[in-house]
């Protein structure tokens, strides 16, 4: 077996890049549609993700002596530490007071997408531990032949995380909230399953959501025309614009996964007087959907939970969906039937001096992390008990 980076996905053949875990679209069990080839490489291609915004590909392939591909880990040498949702901004300001040299640094990640999913990919499950483990050391030894400060793996899978700690990675932790579907044929059926108070309080609030004549659609596959792609992009840049400043995703984006994955996403998209003003895009994995970013030219009450929250278990029930992930942060989610969940990261760091920093930070991180879910646990929306009723 070799390692060998490269720095395009115009460079890996999409046929031997489909033969990994959780990119192939006929894996029922498994698919992850952000760690596809046509994801990846539309980042790239339509230039949201490339060396000009700071996301160099470095992207590492494991391969047999006949060029098979055996096992790979995205990852880009960043700049900056945008786009990522794992903050690590306090650790690279210290360092750099300290006389170091934090960037660039090596993102094992997906680009502007705060949800798990593998980043070690294996060919084969009966390889899958030596492969993990292979690739894990990779990581350590091009973060030493580059020179570089760090090496970060982010959002990774039970397993992976694992892995990587038992190789010398630091453990770090997060919280986001995800939709369970236990069965529910239905949305009032799931609601039942709340405290009077708070079933209440959401069909009060989807009701509302949808007066002044709003009209919710689901577009997917043949729906999504260039057109459609206009409408959203202009919400896309518009409530972007205010949030960060400055958008990660082109318009072109939009095109690329219309053209190549188009089967695999859902806009939930709102009107009023025949004229889209809201949308969301969502991701169809295999048993997961996965909400990423939403937009509006119009404000109406409770719209950004209808469009985001309340549709996105709409359609998880209808599809049959075990999960729904809303994207990163926000416990405004928990009343919506949003549980918290942990998320994992590992961080290998070359400077033993910024090591011991950070790994005293993430220990007490995780306690921290920790507490509060258990915190927020206990105050879900859920019945506990006849009181609940009253």
């Amino acid at each position: 077996m070799r390692i060998r980076p490269v720095a395009s996905f115009r460079d890996i053949d999409p046929a031997q890049w489909s033969r990994l875990d959780g990119t192939a679209r006929d894996n029922k069990a498994g698919y992850n549609p952000f760690v596809s080839h046509a994801y990846l490489y539309s980042l790239e291609a339509s230039g949201s993700a490339t060396r000009d915004t700071g996301w160099l590909g470095r992207h590492l392939l494991l391969e047999d002596d006949a060029g098979a591909l055996l096992g790979a880990v995205p990852g880009y040498l960043k700049s900056h530490s945008q786009g990522e949702y794992v903050f690590d901004h306090g650790w690279a300001q210290a360092f750099e007071r300290a006389g170091g040299r934090y960037y660039p640094k090596l993102q094992c990640a997906i680009p502007f997408t705060p949800a798990t999913g593998p980043r070690l990919l294996a060919a084969t499950a009966a390889d899958r531990s030596t492969v993990l483990t292979t690739l894990g050391e990779a990581i350590k030894v091009d973060a030493a032949a580059l020179g570089i400060s760090s090496a970060h793996v982010t959002f990774l899978p039970d397993g992976e995380w694992q892995s990587l700690e038992r190789q010398g990675f630091l453990h770090r932790t997060d919280q986001q909230f995800h939709f369970v579907n236990e069965g529910y044929r239905s949305h009032d059926e799931f609601l039942e399953t709340l405290s009077s108070r708070k079933r209440k309080a959401l069909k009060k609030e989807r009701r509302i959501a949808l007066e002044d004549g709003i009209a919710i659609d689901w577009l997917t596959g043949n729906d999504l025309t260039e057109s459609i792609w206009d409408q959203f992009f202009a919400f896309y840049m518009d409530t972007g614009g205010r949030k960060w400043g400055r958008p990660y995703l082109t318009r072109d984006f939009y095109s690329m996964i219309g053209e190549r994955m188009a089967d695999d996403i859902l806009l939930v998209m709102a009107s009023r007087n025949g004229r889209y003003v809201a949308g969301a895009i969502n991701f169809i994995g295999s048993e997961t959907l996965y909400g990423r970013h939403w937009g509006c030219i119009e404000d109406h009450p409770f719209l950004h939970f209808e469009v985001c929250y309340h549709q996105a278990i709409d359609f998880a029930l209808a599809r049959g969906l075990r999960t729904v992930e809303a994207g990163a942060q926000g416990e405004h989610k928990l009343a919506r039937g949003y549980l918290p969940v942990t998320t994992h990261s590992a961080h290998y760091i070359a400077h033993s001096g910024l090591r011991r920093a950070v790994e005293d930070y993430l220990r007490q991180e995780r306690a921290e992390v920790e507490q509060i879910g258990h915190y927020l646990q206990e105050h879900s929306p859920f019945r506990k008990g006849r009181d609940d009723e009253k």
